[in-house]
């Protein structure tokens, strides 16, 4: 196929934390409010002279520092946010707000506190710490509307000034639900029986609205979804299966690249800095303000492990389902990062559902932060892979 024209420029804003588009945000005198999490609603982040960050460590390499604070058996991510920070990479952030959704990354943001590793010289600088509900039931509303106000609205109004009024969160939610909008129409070209769009050019676009202040990235979004438009398909698939990789935090598009290296299209990613469910609109009802629409929004559509309950239990599964049917996917690839609780948990329950009760072949794999096993990892999708086509022959007995 023929290269998308703004690919480059959306892979060369994942090489830096600090890329140039937020130095350029910076510049036109907004604020940078970085988060670590998909538990922290974006809209409110994004209000009229703010936006928002979602931090990695893209280029990681040792974590000796981290390490010596957090273990060497607590989550990589964690650890490698932590280095980060410690290197001086996210010293352009104004605030960062982080949730308790696992205690891992909870104790590395507090080293980051401790060690004094954000806000200097800027004496406006905070830290926040959202306490995030593990069920999404009329008491979990509460607490999650509690803690945005607190912890989101209330420091970014007191310390920066920001309008935090109605009209200014649905200018928000409208500027969210553009690129929301922009990303979903792009993601389902690869419903198409011969993809225009691979697995790993999604992956990189959809990446990039998260890292990215969004104002400035929209009109290239919608110039890539005129091109996908008339873009010329391979003439003939030119994979051997089509998956959906499902998991935790997966924020380097080379893992993508290794899937689909091994011969299986990646056409649906219901993960950590994936489009599903992140990538939702959100519905402000009649009556309704926008800040209690986007709680109920990301309490209802909010898909981490974490929430423990079996009605959110089910819906994981449930949606997941729903993706390989409407992507058509052969297969399912669950992924959790090393030390991951949550996802660790939800990895084996969801293998057993999916074998056993769905009928949808699944492959558990564990992933380091940084890409270092490819290798095993190479041999585990390849075997996949084969099973798959195997099942294919065989009319999927």
């Amino acid at each position: 196929m023929k290269d998308l024209k703004h690919l480059i420029y959306f892979e060369h804003l994942l090489q830096d934390a600090e890329n140039q588009l937020i130095k350029e945000a910076r510049h036109d005198g907004k604020i940078c409010v970085a988060y670590t999490c998909e538990n922290i609603p974006e809209p409110l982040l994004n209000l009229p002279g703010a936006f928002s960050a979602r931090l990695r460590a893209p280029r990681t390499g040792s974590m000796e520092m981290s390490t010596y604070y957090m273990t060497s058996f607590l989550c990589e991510y964690s650890r490698a946010l932590l280095e980060r920070a410690i290197e001086g990479g996210f010293n352009f952030a104004d605030c960062i707000i982080t949730p308790d959704g696992c205690t891992m990354m909870n104790r590395a943001v507090e080293n980051m506190e401790l060690l004094k590793t954000m806000g200097k010289d800027k004496p406006k600088f905070f830290f926040q710490y959202m306490e995030i509900p593990m069920k999404a039931d009329d008491n979990g509303l509460n607490l999650y509307v509690l803690q945005c106000k607190n912890h989101i609205l209330k420091p970014l109004s007191e310390n920066y000034g920001l309008d935090v009024s109605d009209a200014a969160i649905r200018k928000a939610v409208a500027e969210h639900n553009e690129v929301c909008r922009l990303i979903r129409e792009i993601g389902d070209f690869r419903k198409e029986e011969r993809p225009r769009i691979t697995g790993y050019e999604f992956h990189i676009i959809t990446l990039a609205t998260y890292v990215a202040p969004k104002y400035l990235i929209v009109d290239k979004l919608r110039e890539t979804l005129e091109e996908l438009k008339t873009r010329e398909p391979e003439p003939k698939f030119p994979f051997r299966a089509r998956v959906a990789l499902v998991g935790s935090e997966i924020d380097d598009p080379d893992f993508t690249k290794l899937i689909e290296s091994c011969g299986a299209m990646v056409v649906a990613d219901r993960y950590c800095f994936g489009s599903f469910p992140s990538r939702e609109q959100i519905e402000i009802l009649p009556g309704e303000s926008a800040f209690d629409a986007i709680c109920r929004h990301y309490l209802q559509w909010n898909q981490c492990a974490r929430f423990m309950d079996g009605d959110k239990i089910d819906q994981r599964h449930n949606e997941v389902r729903k993706l390989v049917e409407n992507f058509r996917a052969d297969g399912v690839i669950y992924e959790n990062m090393k030390f991951c609780e949550f996802w660790s948990y939800e990895k084996v329950l969801a293998n057993h559902i999916f074998t056993n009760e769905l009928h949808i072949p699944c492959c558990t794999i564990e992933k380091e932060y940084a890409l270092g096993a490819a290798g095993q990892l190479r041999t585990r999708f390849q075997a996949f892979i084969e099973s798959l086509e195997i099942k294919s022959i065989q009319g999927g007995k």
